[in-house]
């Protein structure tokens, strides 16, 4: 087995949607990305691909390429479980964190699990998703942005 740790933050901003865990958010802002800034999936790509030794997401989807602009992060994800499945890794469990002021996060988690486990192709009870704050401190906590931190844990396929 191996394991993988991912971070990723996004600035909000006025005008944009908010996605994350592949689900839309209701909030008066979004987050900014190349993508659809979605911070949580990026935080597991980053996950995943760190567990399979494949490098992160910029190198396999670089920020500049035109072909990705507001592209969904989960279709990126689909392509990084394929390219982890090539390398001979599946993907077992999953741990995420979102930090993030507002909006709360609570009502969302179920279907992001639901979407994640959909695409990984795991149980939803293999994914865990937890959402905190920054007590109002920092970037997080004067709502400049969201920052996800997550882990997985792939295991040799046989």
């Amino acid at each position: 087995m191996r394991s993988g740790v991912g971070y990723d933050v996004h600035a909000f901003v006025i005008g944009e949607i908010l996605v994350l865990g592949g689900v839309q958010i209701e909030h008066d802002k979004g987050l900014v990305g190349h993508s659809d800034g979605d911070a949580l999936i990026h935080a597991i790509i980053d996950s995943i691909l760190g567990a399979a030794g494949l490098g992160d997401i910029g190198i396999h989807f670089p920020s500049d390429a035109p072909q990705l602009e507001g592209i969904a992060s989960t279709i990126l994800l689909k392509k990084v479980k394929e390219k982890v499945e090539s390398a001979g890794y599946g993907t077992i469990f999953i741990d995420a964190t979102i930090i993030a002021q507002n909006p709360r996060m609570t009502p969302y988690i179920s279907s992001m699990k639901k979407i994640l486990s959909r695409i990984i192709e795991i149980d939803s009870e293999s994914i865990n998703i937890k959402a905190t704050t920054t007590d109002g401190l920092g970037f997080i906590g004067r709502e400049e942005g969201i920052a996800c931190l997550a882990i997985s844990t792939l295991e040799e396929l046989k």
